[in-house]
């Protein structure tokens, strides 16, 4: 299960986040663990290069996409590796909503389709990857078929 995906920006402060399955009183403990972990850990990293946390059952993926850091936080399926292809068809749809690397103004600019496109993304705990026609790959709930997502939902 997909626990959590949240954008920051270079300062920390949250862009966008959305959490599932964790209780409210717990939210505010991931925020200031995930801001302090990429404070920790994502100074001199290139764009997309992925970085990668564990505690029990819990694994963390993240990465800098222009002035954004992006976190994807999962559980039990949701392994680093999976969390790996989760967070690469975000981080796709994120430069295919901006046109380029975002900048935090033109994150922010952008935020309302930014929020959509997460929310078609990550959504009723299951995603399925598909490359259709050797285009970027996209995902969609397997409460989807690919003929209501068609066309790609990311141009």
């Amino acid at each position: 299960m997909i626990l959590a995906v949240l954008f920051a920006n270079s300062e920390g402060n949250i862009l966008v986040e959305r959490f599932n399955g964790v209780p409210a009183e717990e939210r505010l403990h991931w925020r200031s663990f995930l801001v302090k972990l990429g404070a920790d850990n994502l100074k001199g990293v290139k764009n997309e290069e992925l970085l990668v946390a564990s505690h029990k059952s819990v694994y963390i993926v993240y990465t800098v996409l222009g002035d954004v850091s992006v976190y994807v936080v999962g559980k039990d399926e949701y392994d680093e590796l999976a969390l790996a292809e989760v967070i690469f068809v975000i981080t796709s749809a994120v430069k295919d909503v901006c046109g380029k690397l975002p900048t935090e103004r033109l994150f922010l600019d952008k935020y309302g389709r930014i929020c959509l496109t997460l929310d078609e993304i990550i959504w009723k705990e299951t995603v399925t990857f598909c490359v259709i026609a050797n285009e970027h790959p996209f995902a969609f709930s397997s409460m989807d078929t690919a003929a209501n997502v068609l066309p790609h939902p990311f141009s």
